[in-house]
């Protein structure tokens, strides 16, 4: 049987990884290497138990740090793994510092590499995982593209063994939404749905710097709405060097929420606030408006059916854009798959291991239509 290295390290790529995995396991053994990007237990383990995702195989353990420093050492580690298990493929989702790592430990060892998430561009290099993004497709062998506009940055880059196959995310939010409907967290909160907007924040361009953190802080709370605010570990670190009391009426600062969790959180809000790129989707599956504490967006669809509104440091748009966005009625279009994508990426690989019909027999079009 064919071996994959599934490579994960952070919240989101536990979220793709957990529908991938199911299907995978049909063909193939996985060893799944978590580098321990994030090491909270409610933003690692937990995911794991929820998502019924088989318990990592590696532990690497490597932790927060600097760009570099994380990096490098995510590097040594993840080589010495492979080095021992010997996969036939190594497996990596999205963008993050073990998403590249594991991309660039594998290629220097002749290993394929397959990229789920493929072709997002965001098209702003200050940002580190546009970086990750770019160098990982540009090692992969296979790439995995959630939508067409991420096919289309491919192609133009020059790529090949590009796959259209929809996004993992979607798989995983349709499955969970039911499960979620069985959580109490608004009731533990004495909140009622459809009567808070939901916030998440934790890119370094909204929390690394005082005054940029301070005034987002002081706008939200000056929305005058009840604002639930799951607090990632990285901007909770950052509030405490700055010094920041957080002593709001409207503002709820919460612990990291589960995943069923956030996916209950967000079916209820009545808009979604957020600098996260997994949260701008998961608020167009949900149906519920968003409003984006960025510049760009890697999900150039959501701007273009004027889903997402992005805001950039401008805070003093969000008030208007809020009245806009709740008046107006909001219809979402397929654009992310049919909710398939685990079972075509497993397809995929499995005829790519297979002497009977090798993916190297289908053509472009084929590729991309499947």
């Amino acid at each position: 049987m064919p071996k994959i290295a599934t490579i994960i390290g952070a919240r989101p790529q536990f979220i793709k990884c957990a529908p991938v995995s199911k299907e995978i396991r049909k063909e193939f053994e996985e060893i799944i290497i978590h580098t321990g990007q994030h090491y909270d237990q409610n933003m690692s383990r937990a995911f794991f138990e929820e998502l019924d995702i088989p318990e990592p195989d590696f532990n690497i353990g490597i932790g927060s740090g600097n760009h570099g420093l994380q990096t490098g050492k995510m590097l040594l580690e993840i080589e010495k793994t492979l080095l021992y298990i010997k996969p036939d493929i190594v497996l990596v989702y999205g963008d993050t510092n073990s998403t590249m790592a594991g991309a660039l430990a594998a290629v220097k060892l002749h290993i394929p590499v397959a990229h789920i998430e493929a072709g997002l561009r965001s098209f702003n290099r200050k940002m580190p995982e546009e970086i990750n993004r770019i160098v990982t497709d540009l090692v992969s062998k296979y790439l995995f593209a959630p939508t067409q506009t991420a096919v289309n940055n491919l192609q133009n880059e020059g790529h090949s063994g590009i796959y259209l196959v929809g996004d993992v995310m979607y798989d995983s939010f349709l499955y969970n939404t039911k499960k979620a409907k069985n959580t109490d967290i608004l009731k533990r909160l004495h909140i009622k749905p459809k009567n808070y907007i939901l916030t998440t924040i934790h890119r370094p361009q909204n929390t690394d710097d005082f005054q940029q953190l301070s005034d987002l802080l002081s706008s939200l709370e000056n929305l005058n709405r009840t604002i639930i605010f799951p607090i990632h570990p990285r901007t909770k670190n950052k509030l405490k060097d700055f010094g920041i009391q957080i002593d709001y009426k409207n503002l709820y600062l919460i612990e990291p929420v589960t995943y069923i969790e956030m996916i209950y959180l967000e079916n209820n809000s009545e808009l979604i606030i957020t600098d996260s790129g997994g949260v701008q989707k998961e608020s167009y599956f949900a149906g519920i408006p968003c409003i984006v504490l960025r510049g760009e967006t890697e999900w150039v669809e959501l701007v273009e059916n004027g889903w997402v509104h992005l805001v950039g440091n401008d805070l003093d748009k969000i008030p208007e854009i809020i009245a806009n966005l709740l008046e107006i009625e909001k219809i979402t279009k397929p654009l992310f798959g049919d909710g398939n994508a685990s079972g075509k990426i497993a397809y995929y690989l499995c005829e790519s291991s297979s002497e009977r019909s090798p993916l190297g027999n289908l053509s472009q079009s084929q590729k991309l239509s499947l």
